[in-house]
């Protein structure tokens, strides 16, 4: 029988060590247990306790060497991840999503299929605040689960709301969400648990266009629409309802609620334009690598013909002369084609061996031509295509965030996307 896999998440409270029990009772009911602390959590509760109850050395530090994509490859392994004891400092960073630790970043990576408990534990004055009580709601509104307990002494002895629940009673919710939620993780199709990240609506494009010369050639670009394909996913898996516009031959996307796909310049753009009028979308994330040229007409030895009109040009032709004609920009019409007229925008760019002078300019006039919110740019000296890495810089109209990789790209996407308050 197969253990069932917890992401265990402590922070600084005096309460950690009566989590220690439930870490310990976990582990007792078949289930593989990682924990993950703040810094002030190793004050209360040291990493040999821990280990010892689990046989995993803590996580808590996320830029030490080898860990500093566990708040990708932790939420991805775990079946369920649980808070406890979790602090008003905590519960109100991740309310605003602030990432500032290892803990928090791991908030704003969760895929929300799977279950997330949080366990409050704190004095009753900052339990009862305004701020942390309207942070809780916050949270629940995203389908987390708060662990409340009834009113009990505290450390500080007095006696009021914000007491860490039971152990016994913690182990019983984590299990019993376990049990419904495996078959669920298990299925390939997009469960979303929030209702407010539902509500966000995502169009994507992904791939690169083919205007074609005839009916077997066409001019195309380099584009796999590996980068789209993985943040519509990404998002789906997350909650968000996603429509996905991926190029003709691209790699097939899983757990994306619906799909479409286009060809050409002039396919893409009647597509965009179609859905972008007709359904409210909240975001567009225009990845897609569109030709700024298609084929005008065709020469073939002398004689003229319209794109297609020949089925194949015979090998044999002497010569083939091809003349292009320039197709407008879609990314600076997003706006105009949607029904949504405040949807937010963003807008790829790429450049090539581009100095900074230049990134820079290329950038600016993008947000100039296209009003987008956002424009990710990468150049092609950021690739590595052996090794499979990418970096991006995401751009607002005030500053800049550099990723060194599509993961953080993408949980830089959604933290700006989340809804606020």
């Amino acid at each position: 029988m197969s253990k069932s896999k917890v992401l265990f998440m402590m922070t600084g409270s005096i309460a950690c060590y009566k989590a220690c029990h439930v870490v310990s009772r976990l582990v007792q009911n078949n289930c593989e247990v990682q924990v993950v602390m703040t810094p002030s959590a190793l004050k209360f509760v040291g990493n040999a306790t821990l280990e010892g109850l689990t046989g995993k050395p803590v996580v808590s530090d996320m830029y030490t060497q080898g860990n500093v994509m566990d708040h990708i490859h932790l939420i991805r392994w775990a079946d369920l991840i649980l808070v406890a004891p979790a602090t008003a400092n905590f519960i109100n960073k991740a309310a605003q999503g602030i990432g500032d630790d290892l803990v928090s970043t791991l908030f704003l990576a969760h895929d929300f299929r799977k279950p997330f408990l949080i366990a409050p534990a704190m004095n009753t004055s900052m339990y009862m605040h305004p701020v942390t009580q309207k942070s809780l709601e916050t949270l629940k509104s995203f389908g987390l689960k708060i662990l409340d307990s009834a009113s009990g002494i505290l450390a500080c002895g007095e006696e009021g709301y914000g007491k860490l629940l039971e152990p016994d009673e913690i182990l019983k919710l984590t299990l019993n969400e376990l049990h419904q939620a495996l078959p669920s993780t298990e299925t390939s199709a997009a469960a979303p648990r929030s209702p407010e990240l539902s509500k966000i609506k995502v169009l994507v494009t992904a791939g690169g266009t083919q205007e074609p010369i005839d009916t077997v050639r066409t001019i195309t670009n380099l584009s796999s629409g590996r980068t789209g394909i993985s943040l519509a996913e990404y998002l789906s898996q997350m909650g968000f309802d996603v429509t996905l516009l991926q190029a003709h031959g691209t790699a097939k996307a899983e757990h994306v609620n619906h799909r479409d796909f286009f060809t050409s310049f002039a396919s893409l753009n009647e597509k965009m334009k179609h859905y972008l009028s007709t359904e409210s979308f909240t975001h567009v994330i225009h990845a897609a690598a569109v030709s700024d040229y298609s084929v005008d007409t065709i020469e073939v030895n002398g004689q003229q013909y319209q794109p297609l009109q020949v089925k194949k040009v015979s090998s044999d032709a002497a010569t083939m002369n091809v003349r292009l004609k320039r197709n407008p920009k879609i990314v600076d019409h997003l706006k105009e084609y949607s029904k949504n007229k405040d949807i937010k925008v963003v807008a790829f760019k790429l450049t090539s061996h581009a100095t900074a002078e230049e990134k820079k300019a290329a950038v600016e006039k993008l947000f100039n031509a296209s009003h987008a919110d956002y424009i990710v740019h990468n150049d092609l000296t950021d690739i590595d295509i052996i090794n499979r890495t990418h970096r991006f810089t995401l751009f607002n109209h005030q500053s800049f965030v550099a990723c060194e990789s599509l993961d953080q790209l993408t949980s830089e996407l959604i933290r700006v996307m989340m809804p606020k308050g």
